[in-house]
């Protein structure tokens, strides 16, 4: 099992900082990198891939710099966002560079491999131009596993893809973090990240805003209010009993159901069923409406940005 830590990291570009003073440790499963355009994602993910140095701070893979450390690269396996890829190779001659790149002892065994992992046998004769951005995105991630790393490293990897590849490369995520693989993977599919990530790291303009699952990030943030949606055998009675509470800060009737700004959860969770149960209302719905990591998200960008 590999752990990546990121310690006190920045990286500037001139004038431009990119990262700033970042702390994060990247364990084995699945981890889910989050940002809006230029936080500094890929500048990150190519400082963990040992491509570019922090201009402050240390990234290292169980304890090693990862910097110009040659032993280290062998376990990392990254998937850039750029299509660098050679167009005039076919799909087999590109994985199979990338095996003997790393010195494998039988590098076209290890490319069939690899290839077969991500379901592009089909496509393996044919020249790279011809493939679509999701079959490249594939082609890569082939590229990326041939040695069989212990650190996989995609950013943004749903990019291109269409629905079918989308939850294969789903499924493949979740099944090499469940094998005990540290996987890190950037996106803006928000939807898809809550359901492969088990982890989330979010960085906004270049600093680390949160980290947790993303429920644990939505408890954490106490400057805001909690939404949640009621329904019952007598929402006005219930309403009018929840004004004014400590524990909520808006209540609001829309059509059947009332709507619940509550700005201390725990109050909240043993204020609603005792009010219940002392007013003989029945309660048909308690649902949260802002828990969707997007919502969350959303939170921590609009609030830091």
């Amino acid at each position: 099992m590999s752990v990546i830590q990121i310690q006190q990291v920045s990286r500037w570009y001139g004038n431009v900082v990119a990262v700033n003073d970042v702390t994060m440790t990247i364990g084995p499963g699945v981890t889910g990198l989050l940002g809006p355009n230029g936080a500094g994602k890929s500048t990150l993910i190519t400082m963990m891939a040992g491509f570019l140095p922090p201009s402050v701070g240390a990234v290292t893979l169980d304890g090693v710099p990862v910097w110009r450390h040659e032993a280290a690269y062998r376990h990392i396996g990254l998937v850039p966002e750029t299509e660098a890829v050679y167009d005039t190779l076919n799909g087999g001659q590109f994985v199979r560079a990338n095996a003997e790149l790393q010195g494998l002892p039988d590098p076209g065994a290890a490319a069939a491999a690899a290839i077969d992992v991500v379901a592009m046998a089909d496509a393996a004769d044919r020249r790279i131009s011809t493939y679509s951005k999701g079959m490249k995105q594939r082609i890569k991630m082939a590229a990326a596993l041939v040695h069989q790393p212990s650190v996989l490293l995609l950013d943004e990897p749903f990019n291109g893809m269409d629905p079918r590849q989308r939850l294969h490369l789903m499924e493949l995520l979740r099944q090499m973090g469940a094998e005990g693989r540290t996987v890190l993977f950037s996106s803006h599919i928000l939807e898809e990240v809550q359901q492969v990530a088990t982890h989330i790291e979010v960085v906004v303009s270049g600093r680390h805003a949160a980290s947790g699952d993303f429920r644990t990030i939505r408890r954490l943030m106490t400057d805001r209010p909690h939404l949640y949606r009621i329904r019952s055998s007598d929402d006005r009675r219930l309403a009018a009993a929840l004004i004014g509470h400590a524990a909520t800060s808006g209540v609001q009737l829309e059509g059947p159901a009332i709507h619940v700004q509550v700005t201390d959860f725990e109050n909240f969770s043993r204020l609603l069923p005792g009010l219940a149960r002392e007013l003989g209302i029945r309660l048909w719905e308690v649902s949260p409406t802002d828990e969707s990591l997007e919502s969350v998200f959303s939170y921590l960008v609009g609030g830091r940005a």
